[in-house]
């Protein structure tokens, strides 16, 4: 058995041998006493734990924040300048190493970057520690499933951050509603991102890192090397060493969503993406354009994105609708759409869920709420309530039961997963003109469909696309129970990152 001294010293020597750290006193505690929780990242997303976990606090739901953790120095300050008046002191680390030795806490709280995600974690519960992480819970597949193996060997409570999951009268209601077959079989679950995200600029040469980040550390386990975008936060996940694309910052969440309505517990059998960068030139490699088909033989899971608005200088988002006649745009209100002439429809949905069965359709238009149609068009029901997604967590970790989370690192795992196989298949993709990409994937009539209305969007944009083409990616297929393709080695490749020692992801956990 090692000491916490020796974990630090193992993980800077990049060990892929297993670390263990004595339990934390959580595990000496009775279920009435204080959970402690460190918050890991806390610039952004993060600040919602704090008053997540604050407001738990006040409501006597017994935990506290005892400690924060961040590799900008002003960030961390700033933080602990608002315990100042706390009778029990808070305490402060920009190493999460460092943070992992402290006995005293018992849980973290996981908001850094993606590329981080997965090592955060599995440190974590290595140390003992319980995890709420964020989405998208990994970086690649192959992360999410070390995750799922290193929380069970462990025992450990691990939450992730798709807090839909926790809207069980609402969402999780119309889920029921349809698994029991009340509107027949389904024929196709589609996940929407219609979120616009600008340009991001263009960059000329590398960027000064800010003085108060320790810029080894931010890039942790991805690799280190100058900063060639104009701004390091946030604007990582455009890129593909440390972000995932929309796909995986905002769709993940719907994608998620989609998965639950077809109950599917593997990933797909065979998935194609096509899409592009477009409207724009910047420092981004990531697809604002995008569509994603999942195989799955129940039904297919089509997975939309959209980072430019319904048309050229337009700030409106699209919405979809579904009609008498199938799918189409659904604008806005604002400068389209109030002549009122649209054909009546299915209320629709910009960033959501819409779930096509046989005898009606559920659109879901938020993170807690499902509506049924009929085939015409009227509602039938609607389920609404959502539960504190980190109040669920901290019940399981006094629980001590997997079942009782909302979304645990499996589900995590399998959704995000979708989103990494989509992308992989888009990085392997071709550019080709619009009639080639239809003629290949019209046998997926419902893909052909959605590609049809993504030529539209782009055509509003001005997009030309005999000059900007989209990229088709292979059709890989996979083998769900080992989580690999099958003959396709370029795309297997794709399913590991690389990892700069020290903060090197272990092979066993």
């Amino acid at each position: 058995m090692t000491n916490r001294r020796s974990f630090l010293k193992q993980s800077a020597a990049a060990s892929t041998s297993v670390f263990y750290i004595a339990k934390t006193s959580w595990a000496q505690k009775s279920p009435g006493d204080t959970v402690n929780v460190a918050v890991i990242g806390f610039g952004g997303r993060g600040g919602s734990h704090i008053s997540g976990y604050n407001k738990l606090n006040k409501d006597g739901a017994g935990v506290r924040v005892s400690a924060l953790c961040d590799v900008d120095s002003n960030i961390l300050n700033n933080g602990l300048k608002g315990y100042d008046n706390e009778k029990i002191k808070v305490q402060g680390y920009s190493d999460l190493r460092k943070l992992l030795e402290n006995k005293d806490v018992d849980a973290v709280s996981i908001a850094t970057p993606n590329h981080w995600h997965a090592l955060a974690t599995i440190w974590a519960v290595q140390a003992g520690k319980d995890v709420y992480v964020e989405k998208p819970v990994s970086h690649c597949v192959w992360e999410g499933r070390q995750m799922v193996k290193a929380a069970r060997k462990y025992g450990k409570i691990v939450q992730t951050g798709t807090q839909s999951r926790s809207s069980r009268k609402g969402i999780g209601e119309g889920v029921k509603y349809v698994q029991q077959g009340n509107l027949g079989k389904i024929l196709v679950s589609r996940g929407l991102c219609y979120k616009s995200r600008p340009s991001i600029g263009k960059s000329e040469g590398a960027q000064p890192i800010p003085e108060s980040i320790d810029y080894d550390l931010w890039c942790g386990p991805g690799p280190k090397g100058p900063l060639m975008r104009k701004k390091l936060k946030y604007d990582w996940h455009w890129t593909w060493a440390y972000g995932n694309g929309d796909l995986g910052n905002q769709g993940i969440h719907q994608m998620d969503i989609a998965r639950w309505f077809l109950g599917e517990m593997e990933l797909s059998p065979s998935v194609w993406s096509v899409g592009g960068r477009l409207g724009y030139e910047d420092d981004g490699e990531t697809a604002n354009t995008q569509i994603i088909y999942h195989g799955y033989e129940k039904a297919p899971l089509i997975f939309e994105v959209r980072g430019l608005p319904s048309a050229k200088g337009g700030k409106n988002m699209d919405k979809l609708m579904q009609t008498s006649k199938g799918v189409k745009f659904q604008p806005l209100p604002g400068k389209e759409g109030k002549d009122g002439k649209r054909e009546p429809g299915v209320e629709g949905a910009g960033v959501g869920v819409i779930v096509e069965c046989e005898g009606g359709t559920v659109v879901v238009p938020s993170y807690s709420a499902a509506v049924v149609f009929d085939k015409d068009g009227k509602e039938m029901k609607k389920f609404e309530g959502s539960e504190d997604h980190f109040k669920n967590f901290i019940e399981a970790c006094r629980s001590r039961r997997v079942e009782d989370l909302h979304a645990d690192i499996l589900e995590g795992h399998l959704s995000s997963a979708l989103c990494h196989t989509g992308n992989i298949s888009y990085r392997l993709g071709q550019k080709d003109k619009p009639e080639a990409i239809l003629e290949k994937i019209k046998a997926d009539s419902l893909g052909a469909e959605s590609f049809e209305r993504m030529k539209e969007h782009l055509g509003k944009n001005e997009v030309d696309l005999a000059k900007d083409m989209l990229a088709l990616g292979p059709v890989l297929k996979m083998d769900s129970k080992t989580e690999r393709f099958i003959d396709q080695d370029a795309a297997n490749a794709m399913l590991k990152d690389k990892y700069r020692p020290p903060f090197v992801v272990p092979d066993e956990v």
